[in-house]
């Protein structure tokens, strides 16, 4: 979440992150919210098993050895996505075992925010999170009653009572998971994690494009269409308009770039130019 991993954990994260983007390409709201659901419980299930962690995550066993015991642990309760995407984070290298309990539900989180944007609703999510968050940290009372141990019905019947006449599943959804799964954070810092989480599928979803002159309402709408299909859900485009590119279009989503931009291609072809004669 909002913790810095190790460099294993670092780039398994974005290997499974790219799996969910998978799972979700073309889903409708109604099933990738469900496999928010479905990762919700596994990563619940690794929380409160160190040993069974340590199993997936230790480097020594074969990743196929790993792919059965989740087969074997997951296969009654969870679909094919969510085993495929527990399939291979067992087949990745991690720095620590408590890192895979992070990643995975930050991807549940990233699951229900891609059904939350299918349904056009991701900006109404992450504010209701947010003001949601600052309602609770301002109230004595109600922090008190969210952080309490047990009483799981009684959370949830309270989080449903403050936001169900106004606020969107999503938003219930999440909520009423994080205050029944603070696992020894703060609330505080429970909420920065979700909404960290929320930030980054956002950003997997606002393509950032520079093209050289400006687009017509029609380019652009075609240009929007075209990263729908590509990415499997709606993207909203973020157009600059960069004269130095010379022509072509570069697209980033959050940290990875595609870039077909003239300038670029003629940079490299100056490199590769300069290696042939180096």
């Amino acid at each position: 979440m909002r913790a810095h991993f190790g460099g294993s954990s670092r780039e398994s994260l974005k290997v499974s992150r790219s799996a969910l983007d998978a799972a979700v390409h073309g889903a409708t709201p109604e099933l990738a919210s469900h496999l928010c659901t479905e990762l919700f419980f596994a990563a619940q299930i690794l929380a409160g098993s160190v040993g069974l962690r340590r199993a997936i995550t230790d480097p020594s066993r074969d990743s196929t050895a790993k792919a059965s015991l989740v087969s074997e642990i997951f296969g009654k309760s969870l679909d094919a996505k969510a085993l495929g995407i527990l399939s291979t984070i067992s087949s990745l290298r991690w720095s620590s075992s408590g890192d895979l309990v992070q990643v995975i539900e930050q991807l549940a989180i990233e699951a229900e925010a891609s059904a939350a944007n299918m349904a056009d609703e991701l900006d109404r999510v992450e504010d209701e999170f947010f003001a949601t968050s600052q309602t609770i940290s301002s109230s004595f009372e109600l922090r008190k009653a969210l952080i309490a141990s047990d009483a799981v019905e009684a959370k949830s019947a309270l989080i449903l009572d403050l936001l169900g006449k106004s606020a969107s599943a999503s938003t219930v959804k999440l909520v009423t998971h994080l205050v029944n799964n603070l696992r020894g954070r703060s609330i505080e810092a429970a909420f920065e994690d979700y909404l960290f989480a929320l930030a980054a599928r956002r950003n997997r979803v606002i393509a950032h494009v520079r093209v050289a002159t400006p687009l017509t309402d029609i380019q652009h709408d075609r240009l929007a269409a075209l990263l729908t299909v590509q990415v499997g859900q709606p993207v909203r485009v973020n157009l600059e308009v960069d004269s130095t590119i010379l022509g072509g279009v570069s697209v980033k989503f959050g940290d990875e770039i595609v870039d077909g931009t003239i300038s670029n291609r003629l940079a490299d072809a100056g490199r590769a130019i300069v290696g042939a004669h180096a």
